[in-house]
């Protein structure tokens, strides 16, 4: 048996799912600029006939970018984490590697037909489920095949201490098990009906109110389990890694995330307020959201003191930028989601162009820079090569920055002109605006947010084309940096 100082890592599945991150992130937010400028533009709706409308792209956008670019920077650190953290290789245990390889082939043949059945307009019509139950069915043994690789690795582990990013990625793992299966219990109509209509029609098992608490109970959680526990996972580890600091406080990360685990289930309930469910259980929704902050704030400011000391390293090295204004994100998002659960706010918020405005800042300055600063510190060790260019690195930070708060800013501004414009009344009780109104009105913002999606994506290229080169021009490594890798000029 080895030494640890003698293990030698195989990233071949990390590798594998760092190129159908590149690739998912292309796609996903090529598409979502595309419909930020239909927005603004609506002529652009008919490029390409039905198969380019707005009706059509957008469970691509969504379902590309959460499944697609979110999971596979998941499962892409998750292989090149777990064998660090654990101190077991995939060398050492062939049926593991194998194992991996099967997740990787299965969820690429998914992620096509997932595409083509949505840019199809097959669709189950339920927000992030709208796989029909064939496809549903993959997901599940796509899901079960990354569980067993796992609890392999962990079963096999040299290190006895599970390290609190072990612990995040088992959540997300349980997590989105659990909600994906009651969400998307369904019932083939095909079957149902003797052989009658679309063989890949279903119906939900749940109707009217229960489907819509069950499915928000899904939604947001998919959120809690995709989008901050697997991230929070990556910063634990890669944050240290590259700074070379150990993590401000162990407790805290302990309860941060025990709270996270108990407050977060409760909250979905926020998305279905002023609608037909009790008005306990919207209520609870909106009392848990506002608890959530705690929790949150703690993995984030966690994050931020393990800076303690240290923060001239955000001048030198690029990605500790990176994922400190993810953290910042982080907690610009989950302070912004509790203020719009608020019920008063809510009347307010909800159906307005400030529900997406929360959604992206969260979105691309949490889950986009951490993924990406996670490949950056990844690249270096697993091609042996330095990072290609810090200054490339720079302009993509400060680009995509800027993108971002276009983003956000202008849909604060047009949902909150959205909301006051739609319960505006005149001197006599009537509407005072037409809801063409609201839409002239916005127009300048809608511009604003395309071109704020077109920056972030122009960085993204950035960023591809530095790992790119990274991977195959850039100077050899002796031997593995320790920690704030080496970049060239």
């Amino acid at each position: 048996m080895q030494s640890n100082a003698q293990l030698e890592y195989d990233y071949t599945v990390a590798k594998y799912f760092t190129f159908a991150t590149i690739l998912f992130g292309i796609v996903g937010m090529a598409i979502g600029v595309l419909i930020a400028f239909q927005m603004a533009f609506p002529e652009l709706n008919y490029i390409a006939g039905e198969y380019s409308t707005f009706s059509r792209l957008r469970p691509l956008h969504t379902s590309v970018v959460i499944f697609g670019f979110t999971l596979s920077g998941i499962f892409a650190t998750w292989y090149y984490v777990g064998q660090r953290v654990l101190k077991v290789s995939y060398k050492e245990h062939p049926f593991l590697l194998v194992l991996g390889k099967t997740h990787f082939f299965l969820y690429m043949i998914l992620m096509v037909l997932a595409v083509v059945q949505l840019w199809a307009g097959v669709s189950t019509s339920k927000e992030y489920a709208e796989l029909e139950w064939p496809l549903d069915i993959l997901v599940v043994v796509v899901w079960v095949i990354w569980g067993l690789s796992i609890f392999g690795l962990i079963s096999v582990r040299r290190e006895k201490a599970l390290y609190i990013s072990m612990w995040y990625y088992v959540a997300c793992f349980l997590g989105i098990a659990m909600l994906y299966l009651f969400n998307n219990m369904e019932v083939p109509t095909y079957f149902a009906s003797g052989g009658y209509g679309n063989w890949m029609h279903s119906v939900s098992m749940y109707a009217g109110t229960n489907d819509s608490l069950v499915q928000w109970w899904y939604g947001h959680n998919a959120v809690a389990f995709g989008f901050t526990v697997p991230i929070i996972a990556m910063i634990y580890y890669f944050l240290p890694k590259e700074s070379g600091q150990a993590v401000f406080s162990y407790k805290l990360s302990l309860l941060s995330f025990w709270g996270l685990m108990f407050v977060y289930l409760w909250a979905g309930g926020h998305h279905i307020i002023y609608s037909t469910v009790p008005d306990w259980v919207q209520t609870m929704g909106s009392v848990f959201s506002v608890v959530l902050i705690l929790p949150s704030w703690g993995s984030a400011i966690n994050m931020l003191l393990t800076m303690k000391g240290e923060w001239q390293q955000l001048k030198e090295n690029p990605l500790i930028k990176f994922m400190i204004l993810a953290s910042t994100f982080y907690m610009l998002s989950t302070l912004e989601g509790p203020i719009q659960s608020i019920k008063s706010v809510n009347a307010l918020a909800h159906f307005t162009d400030w529900i997406p405005g929360h959604v992206h800042d969260g979105t691309l300055g949490w889950v986009g820079f951490m993924i990406m600063a996670a490949l950056f510190h990844m690249a270096p060790r697993m091609y042996k090569r330095e990072l290609y260019s810090k200054k490339l690195m720079e302009a993509q930070f400060w680009l995509q920055t800027t993108g971002i708060v276009l983003y956000f800013s202008s849909m604060w501004i047009a949902g909150i002109t959205q909301g006051m414009m739609w319960r505006a009344a005149d001197e006599y009780g009537n509407l005072a605006y037409s809801f063409i109104d609201t839409v002239t009105v916005l127009h300048p913002y809608y511009t604003i947010r395309a071109v704020g999606g077109l920056l972030y994506l122009v960085g993204f290229f950035m960023f591809t084309y530095n790992m790119f080169k990274t991977m195959t021009e850039s100077k050899k490594l002796d031997k593995e940096p320790t920690y704030a890798s080496p970049m060239a000029a």
